[in-house]
C-alpha cells in the first residue's frame, strides 16, 4: 500500500508537456509540409493530441489538413493578438489541431525585426499554454529567416526530411549551422531530433549514395524508414487530406506510418 494519497502523489509528480518539434530545412520542395502533415496524422492515429502550427506563408499545412482560411492565425499568435487556444482549429483528423498560416506571415520579416527580443516571440506565445498537446509540430517555411528561427527558439527538437539529391547536403550544412547558433545565443535545450530520407528511389544511383553519406555522417541520427516517391502522396494535398487518410495503403502512407513507429520506440513522442 503507497504511503501517499493518490492526489497527493499526483501533485507531487512533475508536470508533463509537449515536447516542440520544428520540422525545418531551408530547401524547398524536400517533403518538409508533407512530412509535418502525415506525421502528426499518424501520431494522432495512436491516440496522441497533435497541434500543427503553420508558420509557411504558402499555407501548404493549412490547406492538407483540409482547414479553410481561419479569422485567427499564426500571424496573430506572433504578433501577441491571440493566445494558442483561440489559433487552434480542429482538421479533418480527429485529436489533431491547426494553428492556419496566413498570407500576412510574407511580411513578417519586415513587421517583426523592430520588435525586442523578436526570436523569442513563438516561443512565448505557445510555450506554457500547449495545455493536454503530447505532440507540436511546426512547419517552417523554405527559408532561413526570422520565422524558422522563431521555431527553433521555441523548439525541443529539429526534425529535417531531407531529399535524396546532390544539393541537398550542401543545404543540410548551412541548417547545421544555424541549428548551432540557435543552441549557443538563444535556445540551449535545442537538439537535432532526427534526418528523415525523403522522395527516395531505389532505383537511382544517387540516392543511395547521398542516404549512405548522410548516414556515415550522422548515424543513427538518420531514421531506418525512407520516404519512397510517391504519386499518391503527391495527390493528397489537393484533396484536403494527409496521404494517410487519402491512401492509406500506398507506400507513401505506410512509410509514414512506419517513420512515427520508429519515433516511437526510440522515445521521441513529445510527452517526456
Amino acid at each position: 500500500m503507497s504511503l501517499v494519497e493518490p492526489e497527493a502523489a499526483a501533485r507531487a509528480m512533475p508536470a508533463r508537456r509537449a515536447r516542440i518539434v520544428a520540422i525545418a530545412n531551408q530547401k524547398g520542395g524536400v517533403g518538409k509540409t508533407t512530412t509535418a502533415v502525415n506525421l502528426a496524422t499518424a501520431f494522432a492515429a495512436t491516440g496522441r493530441r497533435v497541434l500543427v502550427i503553420d508558420l509557411d506563408p504558402q499555407a501548404n499545412a493549412t490547406t492538407g489538413l483540409g482547414v479553410e482560411a481561419a479569422s485567427v492565425t499564426s500571424y496573430e499568435l506572433l504578433l501577441g493578438e491571440a493566445e494558442l487556444a483561440a489559433a487552434s482549429v480542429a482538421s479533418a483528423v480527429p485529436l489533431l489541431s491547426v494553428v492556419a498560416s496566413s498570407p500576412d506571415l510574407a511580411g513578417a520579416e519586415i513587421e517583426l525585426s523592430t520588435r525586442p527580443r523578436r526570436e523569442f516571440l513563438l516561443s512565448r506565445a505557445i510555450r506554457s499554454q500547449v495545455g493536454d498537446i503530447d505532440d507540436v509540430l511546426i512547419d517552417c517555411p523554405p527559408s532561413l529567416n526570422l520565422l524558422t528561427i522563431n521555431a527553433l527558439t521555441a523548439a525541443d527538437r529539429v526534425l529535417v526530411p531531407l531529399q535524396c539529391e546532390f544539393y541537398a547536403l550542401a543545404g543540410l550544412a548551412q541548417l547545421m549551422g544555424t541549428i548551432e547558433r540557435v543552441q549557443r545565443g538563444l535556445n540551449p535545450r535545442l537538439a537535432l531530433q532526427g534526418v528523415v530520407l525523403t522522395m527516395y528511389d531505389r532505383r537511382n544511383n544517387l540516392c543511395e549514395q547521398v542516404a549512405a553519406d548522410v548516414r556515415a555522417h550522422f548515424g543513427d541520427k538518420v531514421y531506418a524508414t525512407v520516404i519512397p516517391r510517391n504519386v499518391r502522396v503527391s495527390e493528397a494535398p489537393s484533396h484536403g487530406l494527409p496521404v494517410l487518410i487519402y491512401d492509406h495503403r500506398c507506400s507513401g502512407a505506410q512509410a509514414y506510418i512506419q517513420l512515427a513507429a520508429e519515433m516511437l520506440r526510440r522515445g521521441e513522442g513529445a510527452r517526456a
